[in-house]
């Protein structure tokens, strides 16, 4: 719950900046609230792609933040994944056949399947068979650059290693949730090569306002990723 607090506090416009400034083109940004469809009641929650911060704003402070969950140690990550990759049409895709990015967080581990039955009840589609979370995440990545945030290293705890199972070293270990918009706009940076060093990202961020330990942390956070990135292109 803290962090879409932040990100309708104080954080989204600070993000979209960092996209903007590094001549990222038409930047836009769907939220979505995933809970556990075993036990929720409102399990999938679904904005629109929008383009302006308003709008997002919009659809993230409309998403109902159930906080409940069947003490399982698992949400429905693998539902949000499958509607993305079923129910999704990107201009980038369509127009160029360039993936989006797809950032989830949270602090749990997704359900090994996903029913037939929780995708007709929650979504609608009819399926012949329950779905494998990774058969859901290869469909997943034809569309998307998926990575998963875990906001502070105490809560990696109990579901970095299955996370990084499915998504290698797309896993992003905070070191608090303050750090979750930033990470994201680092990680894109990154991805797209807008930033060729941990400096020239760390300036980067300095100019939305990001100083102090704050970026410290979000640097340290992101020094892994950043050096697998930067070992590929050598």
């Amino acid at each position: 719950g803290e962090i879409p607090r932040l990100l309708a506090t104080s954080q989204l416009p600070k993000f979209m900046k960092v996209l903007m400034d590094c001549q990222i083109p038409d930047p836009q940004i769907l939220f979505m609230a995933v809970g556990d469809a075993i036990s929720d009641n409102a399990p999938l929650q679904v904005g629109q792609f929008e383009s302006t911060a308003e709008l997002m704003d919009k659809w993230l402070t409309y998403s109902y933040l159930e906080g409940g969950g069947g003490g399982s140690g698992e949400e429905s990550y693998e539902l949000g994944m499958y509607f993305l990759s079923m129910h999704t049409e990107m201009d980038c895709m369509v127009k160029r056949q360039k993936r989006g990015y797809l950032f989830m967080t949270g602090d749990e581990n997704p359900y090994p399947t996903l029913s037939r039955h929780i995708i007709e009840t929650v979504i609608g589609d009819s399926v012949d068979e329950d779905l494998s979370c990774e058969e859901i995440l290869a469909e997943l990545q034809k569309s998307y650059v998926p990575f998963f945030i875990i906001p502070d290293r105490q809560r990696a705890k109990r579901c970095e290693r299955r996370w990084r199972d499915l998504l290698g070293d797309n896993v992003l270990c905070l070191e608090s949730p303050a750090e979750v918009c930033f990470a994201a706009a680092g990680a894109i940076l990154l991805c797209e090569s807008r930033v060729s060093s941990l400096t020239e990202l760390a300036e980067t961020l300095e100019k939305t306002g990001l100083t102090g330990e704050l970026k410290n942390s979000v640097i340290r956070s992101l020094t892994p990723f950043a050096e697998v990135i930067f070992n590929r292109s050598l």
